[in-house]
Parts: C-alpha cells; sequence; structure tokens
C-alpha cells in the first residue's frame, strides 16, 4: 500500500508569528539594547554616588558637629549650586540624543560648546551667593555653630562648580550617543583616588580637606573624559568616522540666535525640574535641622540618604538610558521603536524599585555602623531606612517617567513629579513631624505619600504622550540638512 503523500502546499506554509511572540521579540530587543546603555551607566553612577556616602563616613569620623554641618553645608550647595548645573545640562539629552539619531554631529557637538559656555556663566552668580551661606543659613534657624562651620565647608567647593561646568556636559555629550563605557572608567579611576585624597586632606585640613577632595575628585574624571572627547573629535574632524559623521562646519560657529534660544528655553524647564526635584530633599534636610534634637536628626537623615545617593545612581541610569533611547529612536523618526523603549524601561522602573526597597530593609542594620558608633544614631538610621525603603518603591517609576519625557523634548511635563512633594508630602511631613510630634519619621511619613502621589500623576501623564507627534517634531529638530548631509531621505515611522 503506497504511503500518503505529504500536501507540498501545507509545508510551504509557515505558521504566522503570534502577537505575544512578537512583543516578546520586541521586549527582549529592546532590553539588549538598553543593557548596551545602561549596564556601564549603573555601576558609574552607584561610585559616583558612594563618593557622597564615603565623604559623610569621614565626616562622621571627625564628630557630630562637623558631620552635621559638613551635611548642611552641601545640602546648600546642592541647592543652590550643583542641581542649577545639573539641571541646565539636562537640556542636552533631547537635543543631542535626537541629534545623534539624525546623524547630525555638528548639532551635537555645538550643543556641547554653548552647554558649557551656559554652564560657566551661570557659575559665577553662584558663587558670590555662596559667599554668604551663613546668613542665608540662620534665616532659615539654623543653629550658630553648625552653619559657621558649614561656610567653611562650602567656600571649599567653589572650584568644583567650574569642574563640573565641564564634567556635566561631557557626560551628557558621550551618554547621549550611547557611548557610557569611558564615563564608566572616569568615574572608576576617580573614585579609587577619592579615599586617599579623604584620607590625606582630612588628616591636614579637617573639615575643609574632605570638601576639597571632592573638588580634586572630579578634576580626575574631568581630565579623563576632556581627553577621550578631544581625541574621538579629532578623528571625525579627519573623516576617520565615515561620511554620516564628518563634521559640515566648524561646531564653534553659532550663526543663529535660534540656538541659543532653544537651549536656553530647554535649559529652564530642565533645571526647574531638576531643582524642584532635588529641593525636595534639601528641603527636608533644612527641615530636620529645625527639630528639637537637631544634630541628631541631621546625622540620622544624612547617613539615611546616603544609602538613597546609591540607589540614586541606578535611578539616573535607567532615567538616561530611556531618555537616550526614546530621544534616538525619535530623532530617527521611529515613533513605534520610541514608545516601545520607554514602556520597557518603565518596567525596569517598576521592578527597580521593589529590589531597592528591599535592599534597603535588608541592611538597615548594617548602615549606620559604617558611618557613627553613636548608638542613638545607629537606632535611628535603622527605624528611618524602613520608611525610606517605601519612598524608593516610588522613585524609580518616577525617575524613569521623568527620563521619558525628557527624550520627547517637553521636559517640562517632568515637572509633574514634584506635584506630590511639594502639596502633599511636604505640608503633610511637616504636620506629622512638628504638630503630631513624631520628628523626623513624621517628616518622611509625609514623603511616602507625597512620593505615591507624584508617581500617580507622571503615570498619568506619560500614557497621554502622542509618540507619532513626538516623532515629527524631532525629525524637524534633528534633521537639519543645512548642517548634517548625511540625514536619511526617508523616515521610518515606525
Amino acid at each position: 500500500m503506497p504511503l500518503p503523500v505529504p500536501n507540498q502546499e501545507e509545508n510551504n506554509t509557515a505558521t504566522p508569528p503570534t502577537w505575544a511572540s512578537q512583543t516578546k521579540q520586541a521586549i527582549i530587543s529592546e532590553l539588549r539594547k538598553q543593557r548596551s546603555v545602561a549596564a556601564p551607566l549603573i555601576p558609574m553612577n552607584s561610585t559616583w554616588f558612594a563618593r557622597t556616602a564615603i565623604t559623610t563616613a569621614f565626616l562622621g569620623r571627625l564628630g557630630e558637629l562637623p558631620l552635621a554641618a559638613g551635611t548642611l553645608g552641601f545640602t546648600f550647595a546642592n541647592v543652590t549650586g550643583f542641581s542649577v548645573l545639573s539641571g541646565l545640562c539636562w537640556a542636552m539629552e533631547p537635543i543631542c540624543g535626537q541629534a545623534h539619531g539624525a546623524h547630525n554631529k555638528t548639532l551635537l557637538n555645538k550643543t556641547l560648546f554653548m552647554t558649557i559656555i551656559l554652564l560657566l556663566a551661570a557659575s559665577l552668580p553662584i558663587s558670590f551667593l555662596w559667599l554668604y551661606v551663613d546668613r542665608i543659613l540662620a534665616l532659615f534657624g539654623q543653629q550658630k555653630e553648625i552653619v559657621t562651620l558649614a561656610k567653611h565647608y562650602v567656600l571649599f567647593l567653589l572650584p568644583d562648580l567650574i569642574i563640573n561646568s565641564f564634567l556635566s556636559p561631557f557626560k551628557a555629550y558621550l551618554s547621549s550617543q550611547g557611548v557610557t563605557l569611558p564615563i564608566m572608567l572616569s568615574s572608576a579611576i576617580a573614585l579609587s583616588l577619592h579615599v586617599p585624597f579623604n584620607i590625606f586632606l582630612s588628616k591636614t585640613k579637617g573639615l575643609e580637606g574632605i570638601s576639597m577632595a571632592i573638588g580634586l575628585t572630579d578634576l580626575v574624571a574631568t581630565t579623563t573624559l576632556g581627553i577621550y572627547i578631544f581625541v574621538t573629535n579629532a578623528g571625525i574632524e579627519k573623516g576617520d568616522g565615515g561620511e554620516a559623521e564628518v563634521l559640515k562646519e566648524p561646531w564653534w560657529r553659532i550663526r543663529k540666535a535660534s540656538e541659543w534660544a532653544r537651549l536656553l528655553k530647554l535649559g529652564a524647564q530642565c533645571c526647574a525640574t531638576c531643582c524642584l526635584e532635588w529641593w525636595c530633599y534639601e528641603i527636608l534636610t533644612l527641615t530636620a535641622g529645625r527639630l528639637p534634637s537637631a544634630r541628631q536628626s541631621v546625622s540620622v537623615l544624612a547617613i539615611v540618604l546616603n544609602f538613597d545617593y546609591l540607589l540614586y545612581g541606578v535611578m539616573v541610569s535607567l532615567a538616561t538610558c530611556v531618555s537616550t533611547r526614546v530621544s534616538n529612536e525619535l530623532g530617527a523618526g521611529r515613533h513605534g521603536p520610541a514608545r516601545e523603549a520607554g514602556y520597557v524601561s518603565l518596567g525596569l522602573g517598576i521592578l527597580s524599585g521593589l529590589l531597592g526597597g528591599s535592599a534597603m530593609v535588608g541592611f538597615r542594620g548594617n548602615w549606620g555602623p559604617l558611618f557613627t558608633h553613636e548608638k542613638v544614631i545607629i537606632e535611628g538610621v535603622k527605624k528611618m531606612l524602613m520608611l525610606m525603603a517605601i519612598v524608593e518603591v516610588f522613585n524609580f517609576p518616577i525617575a524613569v517617567c521623568g527620563g521619558m519625557v525628557r527624550g520627547t523634548h517637553r521636559p517640562w511635563l517632568g515637572m509633574c513629579s514634584v506635584v506630590g512633594y511639594y502639596l502633599v508630602g511636604l505640608p503633610l511631613g511637616i504636620i506629622l513631624g512638628f504638630k503630631f510630634g513624631l520628628g523626623l519619621s513624621g517628616l518622611l511619613m509625609g514623603f511616602v505619600v507625597g512620593s505615591f502621589c507624584s508617581a500617580i500623576v507622571l503615570g498619568v501623564v506619560v500614557a497621554h504622550v502622542d509618540w507619532e507627534d513626538e516623532a515629527s517634531i524631532a525629525k524637524e529638530l534633528a534633521c537639519d540638512r543645512r548642517e548634517s548631509g548625511s540625514v536619511s531621505e526617508e523616515i521610518n515611522e515606525g
């Protein structure tokens, strides 16, 4: 009996991929792309914020008063200086990210040059403000002996303003192109020298020496990245990077006022968002300084926030990664992959928030002894980390959503994230901390509620982003053929 002949038509018909398999493949592909960007950024930012923890540890070894004064001084420097510079620098992410997606190298380099000038100009009024740090802190009711010592700490941070005017743009310039390995290596080199700097300078200069060590560490990282950018750009100007990377005109020729207007507009929006985010925690520190046990409360909060700084390194990495991916895809005109990149990052942010909060709970008993030997402060740290762990669960997705809207060239939407902190978190924390006598616990309870509200508000904003419209806008902004002749004539609509 002859065997049945298989149906050739049926054999040649391949099973079409299901929606689930297509979605799975898209997510896996996007995760691989984000891994290449975020993998070097996470250890880089984590080690960079570990610098703050190291600084706090050396301050703690000097005693309770230097720890409180150094913490208060660094808080003031963050509020009035470093947050402003970082916020202005955030404007580079959408411009450089979309320019990189459109292969517009000239716009990339112009933006770097203009941002450095902008940050140097901003450093001048900030420097004058720092000269009166003691009077300003006294207006907020801080204790005289603390603010007097805090002024010495801040004045020795003045050179770091100039250094950060180069360092922050260098990092944004490279990360917006997905070039993150040099940033990680430069940070690792600088951090390896931070401990020796602190050991030597804390013995010879005390509190002022610890402040000087911060500037020296930043200088090492800035020099390393500056050399890398100079060498790579020298190769591009010679044409070594291929036709798509050759500069069509010198990058320092800024002929249009519209170029400055665009940078200043974005810079103002980003600066407002960054400052409002940073100021939440700095206001928290200043408020803790008004509690009856000011020294103890500020010291406990400083140690708790150092754990937050370590986790913040991961938050910043995820936010930078999603901003880079979204802006690169929008600059290339691909709205579909841009949307996928945003939502995959949001999923990572939620997962990271749960892991970060769990880490705080797990290490709450071992964190305090790293900074001090005083039992009262150690017990306070152990208790406060439980509350701060809940805040971290919401902070991660908030940071990712903020990076997403920056990548869409609409950083002002990120200001929605601070609604919960200022309208709910801070007022509620003050009521619980002072009126109900809960002290530092009450302040952090308010922040738990505030971070939850901010996460909800920003999540709603992100859900209503029109990705097709954002891709069209990015095409007009980034694909300037008068500056880069290598932009493709056809845009893939995703």
